[in-house]
């Protein structure tokens, strides 16, 4: 009897110890999970600037804007501004908030010229690198692919 509730207490004992472990395991998971999601701080810190567009691909339905687009982020906001060279006039200008999650970016637009007024409110995504002076911005689900080059 006495054999009977020790192994009684055993599998009781064993079964929590093993339950604590599956829950430190799927603890673990998450937050690796979660910690891929966070921004690079390094990433975070490069992008911070003025940026000019050096090449531009499935874009057709906007002027190509190499050499004349300028998008300039801040630690919190971003804007996109392109003026004809040879006029000068503002060809569209439209900006707002973004976040970083490890190397996805994701723009909000919260305000525009009358040109991309039809922006306003959206959420667009992209996957980025950033290699010395260049950042490589790819649309997801959108047709921005974009190389950009640091504003000197």
């Amino acid at each position: 009897m006495e054999f009977f509730r020790f192994k009684k207490h055993f599998t009781v004992r064993g079964l929590l110890i093993k339950l604590i472990a599956l829950t430190i395991i799927v603890a673990s998971v998450h937050l690796q999970s979660q910690n891929k999601r966070k921004p690079s701080p390094k990433l975070s810190k490069a992008l911070i600037g003025a940026w000019i567009l050096s090449s531009a691909e499935n874009n057709s339905s906007n002027p190509s804007g190499v050499r004349s687009r300028l998008h300039v982020y801040t630690g919190k906001h971003w804007i996109v501004s392109q003026a004809d060279p040879i006029t000068g006039e503002v060809v569209f200008h439209h900006g707002g908030t973004y976040t970083l999650h490890g190397d996805e970016l994701v723009k909000t637009v919260e305000y525009a010229n009358a040109s991309t007024l039809d922006l306003v409110k959206q959420i667009h995504k992209f996957k980025i690198k950033i290699a010395r002076d260049t950042l490589y911005q790819t649309g997801i689900e959108n047709p921005w692919n974009e190389v950009w080059v640091r504003a000197k």
